[in-house]
C-alpha cells in the first residue's frame, strides 16, 4: 500500500516510478478520489458541527421564549439529520473506491533496480562453484526420480495434475532437506522457529499483498479461509496491527510449512516433473526491521539462503531482478538460481525480497523509535531458505550417477541414518 500523501504531493514522481515497472499512470485518478473523499469528510464534519451548534441554540431560544427561532433551528437540525446518512454513505463509498484503487498498485522499485520488461533484463550479480562434470549424459529429474520413489501417477490419481506421491528413501531425503534447512536457519542464522497455521483469514492475505490481486492464484476453503501460498503470509501477518518496541527489532522468523498454489498465472509452465506443484514445502524467512536497516537485512537474508546451497554444494547464481520481473509487493528482489545439469540451465530456487513499508502500511504495523513521540511503519522482507521440492530436484540432478542412483550430500548424513545413496528399483 502506498502513502496517499506521496501521491498527492508528487503525482508526477509517483507515475514515473510506476512507469519503470511498465505500469500506466494512476496518480491523477487517485488524487481525484482522495480530493473527493476529503471534501466529503469536510462537509460531513461541518454538518455534524452545525447540527450540534443548532441543537444547543434550540435550548437557548426556548429558554428565552423565542419559539420562532427555536422552530427555525429545529427545521435546520432536521434537514441536517436527513442529509447526513447520504453524506456518510457517499464518503464511505468514495473511501472504499480509493482503498480498492490503492490496493492494486504495485510497489515502486528501488532506485538501484535495473530497468527491464521481463526476465531477460535481470542482472547476474555473482555465481558460486563450478558446474559438475559427468562422464555420461546427465538426465532430468523427471527421468531419474520415478525409479527412486517419486510417483507422479499416484499423485495424479489421488489429487490431479501437479501433485506427487513420494515413498521410501526419496521421501526421507525430502524430509531431511526440510529439517536441515530449518535447523541451519535457526542455529546458524538467528531465525526464530515458528509453526504457523496454514489456513488464514482475508486480513492476513490482504496485509501481505496477496489479495485482492492474486486471489485466483490461491486456494480458498468453503468457510472463507485461504490455504497459504507461502508461510510469508502468517509469519509477516503475525505482527499485523501491532505497535512494536524499537528494542525488539529486527524480528527474524522462519517456518517449514506446506504451501499451496493454484498456479493460475503459470498455466502450461513446468507441467513435467516436480518443479511446479500445487502443494509443496518451503523453509520461509521473514524479517521485520527499522527502515534504515532493511537494505542490510536484505543482504543478510540473501546470505542465509545461499548458505543452504553452499552447504549442499549446489552450484548457483544470484540474479538482481529487473523492474519488469519483480513481484507485486517487492521494491527489490534477488533470485537464486540453482544449476540443473539435466536441463542444462539455471532455475529459480529462492527469491529474497525487500518490500519496504508496502506491507506494513496494509497491515498497519508500526514501531516507535527510541526517544521519539511519533511512530513509523516498519519494513518487511521475505525469502525462501529454500524451496524443498526444488532443492530435491537439484540434489537429484547434481548428485546423479550413471547407474541411476543418487548420492546423498554429506551434510544430510545426520538426517538420513545409514542411507548414503538412493538406489533405483530393480
Amino acid at each position: 500500500m502506498h502513502d496517499i500523501r506521496l501521491i498527492r504531493d508528487d503525482p508526477d514522481g509517483f507515475d514515473k516510478g510506476l512507469a519503470r515497472r511498465g505500469a500506466d499512470p494512476v496518480a491523477k485518478g487517485i488524487a481525484a478520489l482522495d480530493e473527493e473523499r476529503r471534501a466529503l469528510a469536510t462537509r460531513l464534519q461541518e454538518a455534524q458541527s452545525r447540527r450540534n451548534e443548532a441543537s444547543k441554540a434550540i435550548g437557548a431560544a426556548m429558554a428565552k421564549g423565542d419559539k420562532d427561532t427555536a422552530e427555525t433551528l429545529k427545521a435546520e437540525v432536521a434537514a441536517i439529520k436527513a442529509e447526513m446518512p447520504e453524506l456518510e454513505e457517499r464518503e464511505r463509498k468514495v473511501a472504499d473506491e480509493l482503498q480498492s484503487a490503492l490496493a492494486v498498485i504495485p510497489n515502486i522499485p528501488a532506485d538501484d533496480v535495473p530497468m527491464g520488461t521481463d526476465e531477460a533484463g535481470n542482472v547476474e550479480v555473482s555465481s558460486w562453484s563450478e558446474k559438475p562434470a559427468f562422464d555420461f549424459e546427465p538426465k532430468e529429474h523427471a527421468d531419474i526420480a520415478p525409479a527412486l520413489g517419486m510417483d507422479f501417477e499416484t499423485g495424479a490419481l489421488l489429487s490431479g495434475a501437479r501433485f506427487t506421491f513420494l515413498r521410501g528413501d526419496i521421501a526421507r531425503l525430502h524430509r531431511a532437506l526440510g529439517q536441515f534447512m530449518l535447523d541451519h536457519q535457526t542455529r546458524n542464522n538467528g531465525y526464530t522457529e515458528c509453526a504457523p497455521p496454514v489456513l488464514v483469514k482475508d486480513e492476513a492475505m490482504y496485509g501481505t499483498d496477496k489479495l485482492p490481486k492474486f486471489a485466483e492464484d490461491s486456494f480458498r476453503t468453503t468457510d472463507d479461509r485461504w490455504l497459504i501460498p507461502t508461510s510469508e503470509v502468517p509469519l509477516t501477518a503475525s505482527v499485523m496491527g501491532q505497535l512494536l518496541d524499537d528494542a525488539a527489532l529486527p524480528i527474524r522468523l522462519t517456518a517449514l510449512t506446506q504451501c499451496f498454489r493454484s498456479e493460475a498465472g503459470a498455466a502450461g509452465r513446468d507441467t513435467r516433473g516436480f518443479i511446479r506443484q500445487h502443494q509443496f514445502e518451503k523453509c520461509e524467512l521473514v524479517s521485520i526491521t527499522r527502515p534504515e536497516d532493511s537494505e542490510a537485512e536484505h543482504q543478510r537474508m540473501l546470505k542465509a539462503a545461499t548458505s543452504i546451497l553452499e552447504a549442499l554444494a549446489l552450484p548457483y547464481r544470484t540474479m538482481l531482478l529487473c523492474t519488469g520481473d519483480m513481484g507485486f509487493g517487492a521494491r527489490k528482489t534477488y533470485d537464486l538460481e540453482v544449476w540443473l545439469p539435466g536441463q542444462n540451465a539455471y532455475r529459480e530456487i529462492s527469491s529474497c525480497s525487500n518490500t519496504g513499508d508496502f506491507q506494513a502500511r496494509r497491515m498497519n504495523t508500526r514501531y516507535r523509535p527510541d526517544g521519539e513521540k511519533g511512530t513509523r511503519f516498519v519494513h518487511t522482507l521475505n525469502g525462501s531458505g529454500l524451496a524443498v521440492g526444488r532443492t530435491l530436484v537439484a540434489v537429484i540432478e547434481n548428485y546423479q550417477q550413471s547407474d541411476g542412483s543418487v548420492v546423498v550430500p554429506e551434510v544430510l548424513a545426520p538426517y538420513m541414518g545409514v542411507v548414503t545413496r538412493l538406489e533405483p528399483a530393480s
